[in-house]
């Protein structure tokens, strides 16, 4: 089993830069891949980027690449998502997610935090 919890969420003008963080416990973290998507009312949910257990490798949504970075620290079973030049189009929840795969479908991760808004204003 793996709990996550998200943290970082909050209000940015549009240029701006925030960091949010998932705190995760259970013994398997590290072997993990890991996750964030976004949500808004009415859409699916959508991902936006993914990091292997190693975190050696990392890939990215075309509307977040060069903007945004995914890493992690095993040793404290984090993983950080350094959002930069923010729009108002990424304002959504944001979801932390854990998977034995790297991938980036929602069906590739079964372990989903409770989400964290993030909120851009123009």
């Amino acid at each position: 089993q793996v709990q996550l919890v998200e943290s970082g969420g909050g209000l940015v003008q549009a240029g701006g830069s925030l960091r949010l963080s998932c705190a995760a416990s259970g013994r398997t973290f590290s072997r993990r891949a890991m996750a964030w998507f976004r949500q808004t009312p009415g859409k699916e949910r959508e991902f936006v980027t993914a990091i292997s257990w190693t975190g050696t490798s990392a890939y990215y949504a075309d509307s977040v690449k060069g903007r945004f970075t995914i890493s992690r620290d095993n040793a404290k079973r984090t993983v950080y998502l350094q959002m930069n030049s923010l729009k108002p189009e990424d304002t959504a929840v944001y979801y932390c997610a854990a998977g034995r795969e790297l991938g980036g479908l929602y069906d590739d991760y079964h372990y989903w935090g409770q989400g964290t808004q993030v909120t851009v204003s123009s």
